[in-house]
């Protein structure tokens, strides 16, 4: 038997244009990050978190490609649909912005900053070991937060699914899914991660995964 863990926050305040200022770009390249978490060009974020773009247009034709750094220093890219006069998100969470790119002419006014989002670090499960998982969620402060869990692998030798592509889905049991105290529960099957989500809140949340029959690492 082992256990694993992982935190998520908590966070500062969002900050809708932290990472660049309001701008129209004139055509497809960079945007200037210039918002207040920016140093010599470069964002970075308290914690490793969504990274969100919002316009002022429809942007529905036009794809942002966001690049930086995840909490572990890896270099991770993904790209984007922008909205109508809305705003989208990463699916990756970044501790560092190097890198905004728009596909074409912007129709209005964008701004790229965070949100109240952010996920933990992955938990590996052991896929050989027995089914049965346990789990907690420690709760500190003011939070909502759901338990997400997928089959999908991007260190798979035949057919790896790229992190930005992964597809997580909320845990079966509702009292894990928009939860605001801490919270037990379990699976009867192994998925090969799971991780806790932050959906807002100033507080944190502890996940624990604790797993039948395999062995401690």
């Amino acid at each position: 038997m082992r256990a694993l863990s992982a935190t998520v926050g908590p966070l500062t305040t969002a900050g809708g244009n932290a990472i660049a200022l309001a701008q129209t770009p004139a055509g497809a390249g960079s945007l200037t990050l210039n918002g207040a978490l920016v140093t010599g060009g470069v964002a970075v974020l308290d914690t490793a978190r969504r990274v969100a773009v919002t316009t002022a247009a429809n942007e529905t034709g036009r794809t942002f490609t966001i690049t930086g750094t995840s909490s572990n220093g890896k270099v991770q890219s993904e790209t984007i649909t922008g909205a109508n006069a809305g705003t989208t998100y990463t699916a990756l969470d970044y501790k560092t912005v190097t890198s905004v790119t728009i596909s074409g002419v912007a129709s209005g006014a964008i701004t790229v900053g965070t949100n109240t989002v952010a996920s933990s670090r992955w938990l590996r499960l052991d896929e050989w070991a027995h089914a049965q998982v346990g789990l907690q969620c420690d709760v500190t402060g003011s939070v909502v937060y759901k338990v997400q869990q997928t089959l999908d692998d991007p260190n798979d030798l035949t057919n790896p699914v790229s992190p930005a592509a992964v597809n997580w889905v909320d845990h079966p049991d509702a009292l894990l899914v928009n939860a605001t105290t801490t919270k037990q529960g379990n699976y009867g099957y192994v998925p090969l991660y799971v991780k806790v989500t932050l959906l807002s809140g100033t507080g944190s949340v502890t996940l624990t995964a604790v797993q039948a029959g395999s062995v401690a690492l």
